[in-house]
């Protein structure tokens, strides 16, 4: 089965330009954006309030399920960094999917990528409606999920450069905040903040041991945690619309591993050593839960400020990654041609516009049947990310036999102990997905992401079958006319 390639990027075509000679898009992201993006990735609502359920899960014990999910990240994290450095482009891991495995490994992926975003618009767009009804109760929620969905959809319409200033300061916020809770957290553990005393291990060790719940409750806790790292990859994507692709995604590959290590390790480790892991206040919001502990006046009102600018970071995020996945499935024919088509501004308002409306019909079921339909769309996005790293290092496997045998000079960024890490990581994802199998909680998420996976599968074979019939009878034709 031959797969064609991925598009190129040259000195001479914009990056992503369409077939047929189009407008593509424009390196509209300055390295500054580039760099918050990559930093920001990382820190989703998901941390400042769903990490809750996870040290509930787990005890003290969910470091090691922090620790071992962010070990997956740092790996896939390198081998797409090696991939996108040598060519960058909207498509990301879905392209280079698409080349190294097959069609049908680019139109399954890529498209699997676009639901699990459209999903998240909802999410987030309820998640902020939410805490802004609580703010200003006279106006009804799905009023204030539209209007943030308005306003983040006229952003990305505007400019990918407005995408990018509006993310640069959204991720600001959320490093500025984890930075000032690690501070305040660390003071207060070794009893420097006024009014608090060293805590020591207590909190770790004393209400059942570091494993309370023992090893398995680790695993179940990295089933929690694993897609709170879902949007690491984001800035592959946008690298493709930055002045300098390739020092964006080289720099952004080799700080993965450190803001991992602050953001999600730092912090958590703060919580479970200033907090029984059993208090009831840890599930609710640990982070409000330590602020209040060490004496932080208004610490609920300024988490919410921080968790809606975390909410729409992810909307602004996921509204532009969703529509970069769909312009990149139209250029290669895999969606509507219509996806690839840029506007005078060099952005693909049909994409952004298709992806909103998914997204905002969701935002209704979440409304109108939360137990039915929605929940149903939740858990069969739930697994996506784990597909996705899987698919990354199935094509990093053949694209770097491709890069060092066409293009050697780009493999600026190498895979470390490249096959056997890259095999290494391989076996720790189908592990994980093994283990979802058996977790009650997780089982669920996994056969119905599985059951779509498989639908959206068989869409791309039969589409390869009719595309490469098609071509047949387009080559017997001009043969025949040829020979008349």
């Amino acid at each position: 089965m031959s797969a064609h390639p991925s598009p190129q990027l040259t000195k001479d075509a914009a990056p992503g330009t369409p077939p047929g000679g189009e407008p593509g898009l424009k390196a509209g992201l300055k390295n500054r954006h580039l760099s918050m993006i990559a930093i920001g990735g990382v820190i989703g609502a998901g941390l400042f309030v769903g990490s809750g359920a996870g040290i509930k899960a787990a005890g003290p014990g969910i470091l090691i399920s922090y620790a071992l999910a962010g070990v997956l990240v740092v790996l896939v994290m390198r081998m797409l960094g090696e991939m996108a450095a040598a060519n960058p482009t909207s498509g990301s891991f879905s392209a280079y999917a698409d080349r190294a495995l097959g069609r049908w490994a680019g139109f399954t992926i890529g498209w699997l990528y676009w639901f699990f975003w459209v999903v998240v618009l909802a999410v987030e767009a309820t998640a902020g409606a939410a805490i802004l009804t609580d703010w200003i109760p006279a106006v009804p929620q799905w009023a204030f999920a539209l209007i943030v969905m308005a306003l983040l959809t006229a952003t990305n319409l505007s400019s990918v450069g407005s995408y990018g200033e509006f993310e640069f300061w959204f991720a600001g916020i959320k490093v500025v905040a984890i930075a000032a809770f690690i501070v305040i957290g660390g003071l207060a553990v070794f009893g420097v903040l006024p009014g608090t005393d060293a805590v020591g291990t207590s909190n770790l060790l004393d209400h059942g041991g570091f494993l309370p719940n023992g090893f398995g409750a680790v695993l179940s806790g990295m089933l929690l945690v694993v897609f709170a790292f879902m949007g690491s990859e984001i800035v592959t994507l946008a690298a493709g619309e930055s002045e300098d692709p390739e020092k964006a995604v080289s720099k952004a590959t080799n700080s993965v591993i450190w803001r991992i290590g602050v953001f999600y390790l730092g912090s958590i480790l703060l919580v479970v050593t200033l907090l029984p892991w059993d208090s009831s206040a840890v599930l609710k919001s640990p982070y409000v839960a330590v602020l209040d502990t060490v004496g932080i006046p208004h610490a609920g009102q300024v988490m919410d400020v921080i968790v809606l600018t975390a909410v729409l970071s992810c909307l602004n995020s996921g509204l532009y990654t969703a529509s970069r996945m769909a312009f990149s499935l139209g250029q290669r024919g895999d969606a509507p041609r219509a996806f690839a088509k840029v506007n005078s501004r060099g952005v693909p308002a049909v994409a952004i516009l298709s992806s909103v409306v998914f997204g905002f019909i969701a935002v209704i079921f979440n409304y109108t049947s939360p137990d039915k339909v929605f929940s149903f769309l939740l858990n069969s996005s739930g697994a996506v990310a784990l597909f996705v790293w899987l698919v990354i290092c199935l094509s990093q496997l053949r694209m770097r036999r491709i890069i060092e045998r066409e293009t050697p000079e780009r493999l600026t960024v190498k895979m470390w102990l490249f096959p056997y890490l890259t095999w290494a990581t391989i076996g720790m994802i189908a592990f994980v997905i093994g283990y979802m199998f058996t977790d009650a909680d997780g089982r669920k998420q996994m056969i119905l992401s599985v059951l779509v996976g498989a639908l959206v599968l068989a869409v791309a074979l039969v589409k390869q079958r009719r595309d490469a019939a098609a071509k047949l009878s387009s080559d017997k034709a001009a043969v025949d006319t040829t020979s008349a």
